[in-house]
């Protein structure tokens, strides 16, 4: 097997169970952007044959820290896809972002078993994506806790008989926050989630909801069913994961400790299981299970997802593009919590993004993310450096540390909402 993206959350988690087990898998090939300490460890530990570096100035430090190990040291994107490419039967798709699309497509071309932990795949280019898994006869396996969930109790050769699937969702940490009160919301209590352990930007997509907003498309390329027939509820104990309402009433509910080790494990056995170690659910102690319908009015992600879901072509890619940006100029301290939410669906009210006949057409909309969130950045310092997060656990929370700028006034984020639409609307308009 291989891990695209061992050092993310996803691919940590991943690396966890496999050293569990030494003796049920064979690790072919290691990815990360940056972390070649981390990554040099895991490919020590793993007995891996290849890591990839995707930052070519980390290669040094990478094939320095694999010296006499007989492991393969590799760099840049062209790495990336060999990586993806390497002789496995298993490749876990832990690249978080759209960056992820194109190893994610390679090892689909070769016809793997791919577990895919990356729902920004399938928000890019969910219709073409899914084709190119049926024409290469692929397996894709859902990571995402939700839709792993929903999978094992789905009723794929009785799908007439389902009425509908629910994604459940914690809230995340300004579930009961008034807008006025999330207005000033810093970047470290965005990414304090209550019941998950995951990266910053998912953890701030899931303070916005976005992060639902996301899960409802790819569910909806995952299950083929239409948006009003896929549901969110809130369920702040992260308990229950994902239902299936079937039309005699049944509903079945998939439930377990949030901890993404229990998905990745499932994915890892399938079509069997997989030992793992969390502790089990205890009911008792849990002692309430609580239900509530999300807020549309303090928490607008939702209804952006369903909208560029409903309005098909470019427009999820988009969604997902103006989202990426606005995320990143957020941990830089370049606008606020609010603003995220404001910046998607100003991008989408003035971008008509036009059909996507290709993946080519998808790469257009793409490349101009990394450009256009650097000139957001401004001349803080060099696209390396420009946020370097660290987290660590203390009787405080967690701590954030960034050489971002301090937020500027309301009008300076204003002009860069406006320099953010004015160059994604210059790039759209050429592709259309």
């Amino acid at each position: 097997m291989s891990i695209l993206g061992s050092t993310g959350s996803v691919g940590r988690s991943t690396v966890d169970l496999l050293l569990r087990n030494p003796e049920s898998f064979a690790v072919e090939a290691l990815t990360a952007h940056r972390n070649a300490a981390l990554l040099a460890e895991q490919a020590r530990r793993l007995g891996a044959r290849f890591a990839a570096i995707v930052d070519p100035a980390e290669y040094g430090a990478l094939k320095d820290a694999l010296a006499g190990s007989g492991i393969e040291a590799a760099s840049g994107e062209a790495a990336l896809i060999e990586a993806a490419e390497r002789p496995a039967d298993w490749v876990m798709a832990g690249i978080v972002g759209a960056a992820g699309l194109a190893p994610t497509l390679a090892a689909i071309r070769l016809g793997r078993i791919v577990a895919l932990a990356n729902k920004e795949v399938l928000v890019c280019a969910g219709s073409l994506f899914m084709q190119e898994v049926a024409a290469h006869k692929a397996t894709l396996l859902p990571v995402d806790s939700e839709h792993n969930a929903i999978w094992q109790c789905f009723d794929f050769d009785r799908v007439e008989a389902i009425e509908k699937i629910t994604l459940t969702c914690s809230g995340g940490p300004f579930r009961e926050r008034r807008v006025d009160e999330m207005r000033g919301a810093t970047v470290a209590e965005a990414v304090n989630h209550p019941t998950w352990n995951m990266g910053a930007k998912i953890s701030i997509d899931s303070a916005t909801l976005m992060n639902k907003g996301l899960e409802i498309i790819e569910a909806h390329y995952l299950f083929r069913l239409p948006s009003e027939r896929i549901d969110v509820v809130i369920h702040p104990q992260s308990v229950i994961h994902g239902l299936v309402t079937y039309h005699d009433g049944s509903v079945l509910a998939h439930m377990g400790t949030p901890d993404m080790r229990t998905p990745i494990a499932y994915v890892l056995g399938w079509p069997g299981r997989t030992a793992a170690p969390m502790g089990r659910l205890d009911l008792a102690a849990v002692g309430r299970l609580t239900f509530e319908p999300p807020d549309p009015d303090r928490f607008p992600a939702l209804r952006l997802a369903r909208e560029a879901l409903a309005a098909g072509g470019g427009t999820p890619t988009v969604l997902n593009a103006a989202n990426e940006i606005a995320v990143h100029a957020f941990i830089t301290g370049r606008i606020g919590f609010l603003d995220i939410a404001a910046i998607v669906e100003a991008t989408l009210e003035a971008l008509p993004a036009g059909p996507l006949g290709s993946l080519d057409d998808v790469h257009q909309i793409i490349p101009p993310r990394a450009r256009i969130r650097d000139e957001l950045s401004g001349t803080v310092c060099s696209r390396r450096r420009v946020v370097r997060r660290h987290l660590s656990a203390g009787a405080d929370g967690p701590r954030l540390c960034s050489r971002a700028r301090p937020l500027p006034d309301r009008a300076a984020q204003r002009r860069a909402h406006r320099g953010v639409l004015d160059r994604l609307r210059a790039r759209v308009v050429r592709l259309v």
